[in-house]
């Protein structure tokens, strides 16, 4: 796939004023100031720290003046001669977007002051000068962003960066699943950019080379259709092959590959209602360390793989959460703050009321009638009368019940890499990262109204979450009904 800028946008390249460090010298008698606001046009925020230049418009190489954005975007350049100058911007995050904005013109006459604003320019305006023109009905959006290495933070070229996401479509067939592909390479700053990813939808990305990557983390486009994200390449180091580590052969792909390391990432856990530190609470990577929350809510993962990687945090009573994190030199703290489970239920209870006003509102029986999947009345529950709710999936086909070391147990199906962790929705909501003990915690075996089990490639549009190539669980309570 090639992304390109639009010459129409991007006309005047800021590279000459690379060349222009040196402060003119030549007096200058007492002139005007020139100010404004350097904007953010994506974030919509003012954009501080950048470095804002003022030069000659018949001489570019003589520096004229230069100041640096407040963190409220705001600049000042005084006593300026009067002349006709080109005033621009450079900031780091237009190396990470890949472009250059066009040199603003500015007239100086007298000892009038001068007013002139600086933007990013805007996603729409961003999306078309690097993807091209498009249809008015074309909602694509673009993701792009630099990928740099984990241990020196430098742009790494070569690199594959690949976004997966799933596309529905209503044929004769019925409603079917098209899993949908993009591929491009970083160029020699590091820059990528994935043409025509869905706006408002979620995409799986992923960056590697040879056996260097990032781990497979979710990002959610938003609505206006522009992404920038910022990806840390990691190194791997050894593989698994049974009980004996050994260093990877490039000419033979290892089965499995253990990202190694020696990252360190800290933060805290607190409950999102009142504060207080989460005792105790597990705080891992994907294939890395894990470690708990002291008596302060204090953690750190020591050894940790670097790069781009998925934190996860559970604590008992919970709702837990699943964060991407880069783990690099000097990396900012993570602070997690968790709600309750009741806090999350309520919401649930809330969106039950609203949605589930009508016979079979949340279409159980009519998917039961399919025969698409696995399922579980009432009555089927009373019968195998289980002590908790989980104790029902060690006698359910297609899943069951795994327990691991301080994380108590988890449910499991075969999927289509293997064993994987299914979704689990409750009345309707998709409970990310639930674990068996949680669910028990959730909903007691007297409030079922209905268990639907999914394996990968039966799971209805409604139940699937991200690209796991796993199954769904999906448990209603009587408080839906």
């Amino acid at each position: 796939m090639s992304c390109r800028l639009g010459s129409v946008l991007f006309v005047v390249v800021f590279a000459r004023l690379a060349n222009a460090q040196a402060t003119d010298t030549t007096h200058h008698v007492a002139g005007a100031t020139v100010s404004g606001v350097v904007r953010d046009s994506i974030a919509r925020v003012p954009l501080g720290g950048a470095m804002v230049q003022l030069v000659a418009a018949d001489s570019p190489a003589r520096l004229g003046r230069m100041a640096v954005s407040d963190s409220s975007g705001r600049f000042t350049l005084s006593d300026v001669p009067d002349g006709r100058y080109m005033l621009g911007f450079i900031h780091p995050m237009l190396d990470s977007l890949g472009v250059e904005v066009p040199l603003r013109e500015v007239y100086v006459d007298g000892h009038r002051p001068v007013i002139a604003d600086l933007a990013i320019p805007s996603a729409a305006r961003l999306r078309a000068a690097i993807c091209g023109a498009r249809p008015a009905s074309d909602s694509g959006g673009v993701l792009l962003g630099v990928v740099r290495d984990a241990l020196d933070g430098a742009p790494v070229a070569g690199v594959k960066v690949s976004g997966d996401w799933l596309e529905f479509s209503l044929g004769r067939g019925g409603l079917q699943r098209r899993l949908a592909r993009l591929v491009a390479t970083t160029g020699a700053n590091g820059w990528f950019a994935l043409c025509n990813v869905p706006s408002a939808g979620t995409v799986a990305l992923l960056a590697s080379r040879g056996a260097d990557s990032t781990d497979l983390i979710e990002v959610q486009v938003p609505a206006e259709g522009f992404l920038r994200r910022e990806l840390y390449l990691g190194h791997a180091e050894t593989v698994v092959t049974g009980e004996t580590p050994q260093r990877v052969d490039s000419l033979a792909p290892p089965p499995r590959r253990v990202h190694m390391g020696d990252g360190r990432l800290s933060g805290t856990v607190i409950a999102a209602a009142g504060g207080k530190p989460l005792v105790g609470a597990q705080v891992s990577i994907s294939d890395g360390p894990q470690t708990r929350a002291n008596e302060r809510g204090e953690w750190t993962l020591v050894n940790a793989p670097v790069g781009t990687r998925m934190l996860e945090v559970h604590s008992l009573g919970y709702y837990p959460e699943r964060r991407r994190v880069d783990v690099v030199a000097g990396a900012a703290p993570v602070h997690v703050a968790l709600s309750t489970l009741e806090a999350v239920l309520d919401t649930v209870k809330i969106l039950a009321t609203r949605l589930g006003n009508g016979r079979d509102s949340n279409g159980f029986n009519s998917r039961r009638r399919s025969g698409a999947g696995n399922y579980l009345t009432p009555a089927d529950v009373a019968r195998r009368q289980p002590r908790v709710t989980s104790d029902l999936f060690s006698t359910l086909p297609g899943v069951r019940l795994d327990y691991e070391r301080g994380l108590g147990r988890n449910l499991s199906m075969r999927g289509a890499f293997g064993r994987c962790t299914p979704a689990v929705y409750i009345d309707d909501h998709y409970m990310r990262n639930l674990g068996a003990d949680d669910i028990d915690d959730w909903v007691r075996p007297q409030e079922i109204a209905g268990i639907e089990i999914y394996t990968d490639g039966t799971v209805p549009p409604q139940f699937q979450a991200g690209l796991s190539g796993c199954g769904s669980v999906v448990i209603w309570t009587k408080r839906f009904r």
